[in-house]
């Protein structure tokens, strides 16, 4: 992709600050900063071609605060600089930081994307403990609870988005400053922080960016330079039909080369300043397709297809261990092929086949109209044969907010802590964690979160005493998934098969197999029905015993589970045309996990 060689925004040098700013429809551009005493008249920047402006000024050093003032004819505009990684707030002003500053690499390297295991977190609400009254959850307080994540099992943590953004309380999609990390939420020092905390226990750290808007409120982008067109946003945005979004007239213009270096700066920002360990791209069909919020047939938007895939290209080639992710909705292969075949090159996407038939059929309440089919088909869907190119999940933060509620406050709403709620709930836990993909979890989650989400309420940490075996289970399903226990590492493989399922019944059990111990699946056997099923034969097609290494009827995890007692599963005659076959006891809306 293009390259700005000199650098943007204010770069610290040995000697002052350079600052430079791209502004092509102004006629003259100033700088204020506490340097000068905020006179905005005196430090005038020069131009050095192709619209960019740029002043050095020997006496600037890191914490001053600054803004540009940019004349296009009658016309002035006091604007924060597009590329402050630092702001007192949303609509103050620019700070000076070196991000580089004092820096070391951390030298981690996230572990193989088919034993990821994540956390999604959303800052301001997950920990608030020791914050005053009124004040949100920050990057320092989140420190306090990875620990908590280590022992969990979670290798990864995504967080929603930092951008800056207006106010104290977002979901982070709204970004005004991009480069900027959320004040309220600790700054760059914040973000710093964190990630090497996360990093010194093992976990990596993935940020969720946005890309396909900007806006809609408090952004200095909007008309920066004093142009537009059909009163719309000017330099930084599509200026006729293709600027629609489902947040407004915002979509960035991907057609202009300083737009796409800006998107892309601020990628290689996340990942080699902060040293973040991938990116999750929000809503990328709105960057490829003109109309990727509808559900129409997809209109191409080439700028945008073209801008994904270069991005891809040069980030795989510098960041080859760290994961992109998109967010597309679309299930569409294209965004995880390969780029040497035209695709856009992500590492996975967010499969969300697997979440809305999980979902409707856990919270059916009648088994006779639980659908298992629609499971079975979204389970085993792959994206390019690949079954590690979904992420999987049975809630993030669009499935337990906008509408609707955590799935537990779904199945049985206003009794999220009774019998059904917990068991169907855990049932999806054991299908996300033995499916194949890559799994994800939502704050709180793992012990039995209900209600709603919103970027207000903060998460009650007081409920793992009501619930620290619920908590357990999703410690062990956890630890089976990355194989820790060394038995389980057919989860880890790509092979997956369907042994059995029975729409009567509601039975679905199938395998995975790692190809480096073809002789090793693992069997997930699980109940989508109401009925406790004792004596449930299933035929094998390999001989041998069978280890119980998980078993939700376990009364460990909840009074409510303990129905059924399994440690071993012997061979039994063969059955329905293979040679062998086993019996198993299946808890009510629960399963168990075999392993040789």
């Amino acid at each position: 992709m293009e390259k700005v060689l000199n650098g943007m925004g204010a770069i610290v040098g040995p000697e002052g600050v350079t600052f430079r700013v791209w502004a092509p429809n102004a006629n003259k551009v100033c700088l204020m900063g506490s340097f000068n005493d905020w006179d905005d008249t005196s430090l005038l920047l020069n131009q050095e071609g192709d619209g960019y402006w740029a002043v050095h000024v020997k006496n600037a050093q890191e914490g001053d605060e600054y803004k540009f003032i940019i004349t296009n004819g009658e016309k002035v505009f006091y604007r924060n600089d597009p590329y402050a990684k630092k702001m007192n707030h949303s609509n103050g002003n620019g700070i000076i930081i070196d991000l580089y500053k004092d820096w070391e690499d951390h030298e981690f390297h996230t572990c193989s994307f088919n034993e990821l295991v994540i956390n999604e977190m959303h800052v301001g609400t997950f920990n608030r403990n020791g914050v005053e009254n009124g004040q949100v959850g920050n990057l320092y307080t989140a420190v306090e609870k990875l620990d908590y994540l280590k022992d969990l099992g979670i290798n990864a943590i995504e967080l929603m988005p930092l951008m800056e953004f207006p106010g104290d309380n977002s979901w982070g999609y709204n970004p005004s400053q991009p480069f900027a990390v959320e004040t309220s939420y600790g700054g760059p020092e914040g973000l710093k922080h964190f990630i090497f905390e996360a990093h010194i226990r093992g976990i990596a750290v993935i940020m969720d960016v946005v890309y396909n808007h900007f806006g809609p409120s408090e952004t200095d982008l909007w008309q920066f330079d004093g142009w537009e067109e059909n009163g719309l946003g000017g330099i930084y945005f599509y200026n006729d039909y293709r600027a629609k979004t489902p947040w407004g007239e915002n979509r960035p213009d991907y057609g202009r080369k300083e737009v796409r270096v800006f998107l892309r700066d601020n990628a290689m920002m996340w990942l080699e300043a902060y040293q973040c360990d991938g990116l999750r791209l929000d809503a990328t069909a709105i960057i490829r397709l003109i109309n990727g919020y509808e559900n129409t047939e997809n209109v191409l938007l080439e700028e945008g297809f073209n801008f994904l895939r270069d991005l891809n290209t040069e980030l795989r080639e510098k960041f080859p261990q760290k994961i992109l992710i998109a967010e597309d909705l679309k299930a569409d292969p294209v965004v995880t092929a390969p780029l040497n075949s035209n695709g856009l090159g992500f590492h996975s996407q967010w499969g969300v086949g697997f979440v809305h038939s999980l979902r409707n059929v856990l919270t059916e309440r009648s088994d006779e109209q639980r659908n298992l089919q629609s499971v079975v088909d979204s389970v085993f869907e792959t994206f390019n044969n690949d079954v590690f190119q979904r992420i999987i999940f049975t809630e993030s933060h669009d499935q337990v907010a906008n509408g609707a509620s955590r799935l537990p406050e779904e199945i049985q709403a206003g009794e999220a802590d009774g019998e059904f709620a917990k068991k169907k709930s855990t049932l999806g836990a054991i299908t996300l964690f033995t499916a194949p993909g890559i799994p994800m979890i939502f704050q709180g989650q793992e012990f039995l979160s209900f209600g709603k989400f919103d970027d207000v309420t903060p998460l009650d940490w007081e409920m793992i005493k009501n619930f620290n075996g619920i908590n357990k289970m999703y410690r062990d399903l956890i630890r089976l998934r990355k194989a820790e226990n060394g038995r389980s590492k057919g989860l880890t493989g790509s092979g997956t098969k369907i042994l059995h399922y029975n729409e009567d019944n509601l039975v679905l059990v199938y395998a995975r197999v790692h190809s480096a111990i073809p002789d090793q699946p693992v069997i997930s056997i699980l109940n989508f029905s109401h009925e406790l099923i004792r004596g449930y034969r299933i035929a094998m097609e390999a001989s041998g015993d069978w280890q119980v290494i998980f078993n939700s009827g376990w009364k460990g995890y909840d009074e409510d589970f303990s129905e059924v007692d399994l440690v071993v599963v012997k061979e039994q005659e063969g059955f329905d045309s293979k040679p062998f076959s086993i019996l198993v006891d299946i808890p009510s809306y629960g399963g168990i996990i075999l392993a040789r």
